[in-house]
C-alpha cells in the first residue's frame, strides 16, 4: 500500500530553501556558531526573516522575531538548524519561540552541540507546538559540514587553494600573478569567507603578498595570518609584518634568534614555538590544532607548493580550489604541479567547474558530500 502524498512538502521545501539562502549570506562569518537562517510565515505569507549575526550573536530566531513588524503569534518558523535549548551567553532560542507563541517549527538538521542536540523536539512538544525535522536535510548537512567538522574534531575546516598556468606551473618568472583579475576577485572572496589564512615564509619573501581581502566594502573581514617560518627568515620589510593587520599575524617557528624575536614581538606579531626539529616538514594536524586554539574555524591554505603537497599527502583538506589560467608559461614557468592532480582526484569524490565569468580561467572546486 502506498503512503499518502505529503501535500505540504513542496511549500515546506520552498520556505526552508529561503532559510538556507539566508544562512549562506553569513557563512564563515559567525565564528564558532553556525550561520542559521530563519523564516517566519503566517497566513501563507512571509512576515519576517532572520540570520545569525556576524560574529555569531544574536541568533537567527531572535533576529527574525525582532525584525517582524507583525505579531508573530500563531506563525510557523522555518529554521535551518535545530533551535538551541540551552542557555549560553543568551537565552535559548527555543524559549523565545515558545514565548512568542509560534505555532509550528520546522528545522532541517539537529545541532551537533550536545547541550542542544535532539532536545528541541521534546521541548516544543511539551508546549503543544507542532515540530518536524529533516526538511531539506541533505542540503543542510552539506552546508553545515564545516560547523559539524569544527565541533567534532576541534579543528578548523580547511580549504586549499592554488593557481597554475595552462601548462601546470604555479610561478611565473615575469609576472607576480598567473590568474586574471576575475579569478583574483574569487581569491579575495575566499579570504572573506575564511577567518584564517596559512602560508610559508617562502611565499612571503618571494611575493610579498598582502593576504587581505580587498573587495570593496569587505576590507574589514581580512583573515588572521599564520606563517610557517622555522628559522624566522621572513623579511622585516614584508608587508604583513608592517600592515595594520600585523597584530592578527602569527608565526610558527623553532628559533632562538633573540634579536628577531624581540623585533617581531615589538611589532605585535604573535609567535608560536613548535619544538619539532623539522618544522619545514610540519605535521598539519599540530599546526591546525594551534590555529584552532586561536579561534579560527575556517582556514584558507594559500601556502604554495610545499604546504599544499603536505596537506594533500595527509588528506587534510576539507575542500580544494584549483585556479587554472588559460595561458601557458612555457620557459617562463617554474614549479610544476602536475603530480598533485591524481592526489586531488583520489582525496575528493566530487569536482565542479565554477561559473565565474572569468574570461576562460578555470576554477575547479574539489569536495566530498556529507
Amino acid at each position: 500500500m502506498s503512503s499518502k502524498k505529503d501535500k505540504t512538502k513542496p511549500i515546506n521545501n520552498y520556505y526552508m530553501g529561503l532559510a538556507l539562502a539566508l544562512a549562506r549570506e553569513n557563512a564563515g562569518l559567525t565564528k564558532e556558531n553556525p550561520s542559521v537562517g530563519c523564516v517566519l510565515v503566517k497566513n501563507n505569507q512571509i512576515i519576517s526573516t532572520g540570520i545569525t549575526s556576524i560574529n555569531g550573536r544574536p541568533h537567527a530566531e531572535y533576529n527574525a522575531v525582532k525584525n517582524s513588524v507583525d505579531n508573530v503569534s500563531g506563525s510557523t518558523a522555518y529554521v535551518t538548524m535545530e533551535p538551541c535549548t540551552h542557555k549560553g551567553k543568551t537565552d535559548p532560542c527555543s524559549s523565545l519561540l515558545i514565548k512568542s507563541k509560534i505555532k509550528k517549527v520546522y528545522f532541517s538538521v539537529p545541532d551537533i552541540d550536545e547541550r542542544t542536540s535532539n532536545k528541541a523536539l521534546k521541548v516544543f512538544k511539551r508546549k503543544g507546538i507542532f515540530v518536524k525535522k529533516g526538511i531539506l536535510k541533505r542540503e543542510a548537512k552539506n552546508f553545515y559540514s564545516n560547523y559539524f567538522f569544527n565541533r567534532k574534531h576541534k579543528l578548523p575546516y580547511i580549504t586549499g587553494k592554488i593557481a597554475c598556468s595552462k601548462d601546470n606551473y604555479i610561478k611565473s618568472n615575469k609576472s607576480q600573478y598567473i590568474s586574471n583579475q576575475e579569478s583574483l576577485n574569487v581569491t579575495h572572496l575566499l579570504r572573506y569567507r575564511n577567518d584564517g589564512i596559512l602560508v610559508s615564509y617562502k611565499t612571503i619573501n618571494a611575493d610579498n603578498p598582502k593576504l587581505n581581502c580587498r573587495l570593496p566594502g569587505l576590507e574589514n573581514f581580512s583573515p588572521k595570518i599564520f606563517i610557517i617560518d622555522r628559522n624566522l627568515r621572513t623579511k622585516n620589510s614584508s608587508y604583513v609584518l608592517n600592515c595594520i593587520n600585523r597584530r592578527n599575524t602569527f608565526i610558527f617557528h623553532n628559533s632562538n634568534k633573540l634579536k628577531k624575536i624581540k623585533y617581531l614581538k615589538k611589532k605585535g606579531i604573535k609567535l608560536i614555538k613548535i619544538k619539532d626539529e623539522n618544522i619545514d616538514k610540519f605535521d598539519p594536524y599540530k599546526i591546525a590544532k594551534e590555529i584552532y586554539k586561536n579561534k579560527v574555524y575556517n582556514l584558507l591554505v594559500e601556502g604554495g607548493f610545499d604546504i599544499t603537497k603536505s596537506f594533500l599527502k595527509k588528506n587534510f583538506f576539507n575542500q580544494f580550489y584549483l585556479f587554472k589560467s588559460n595561458n601557458s608559461l612555457k620557459s617562463n614557468g617554474s614549479i610544476k604541479i602536475s603530480d598533485i592532480f591524481s592526489v586531488l582526484n583520489k582525496n575528493f569524490k566530487n569536482k565542479k567547474m565554477l561559473d565565474t565569468y572569468s574570461n576562460k580561467d578555470k576554477i575547479i572546486r574539489y569536495f566530498n558530500y556529507v
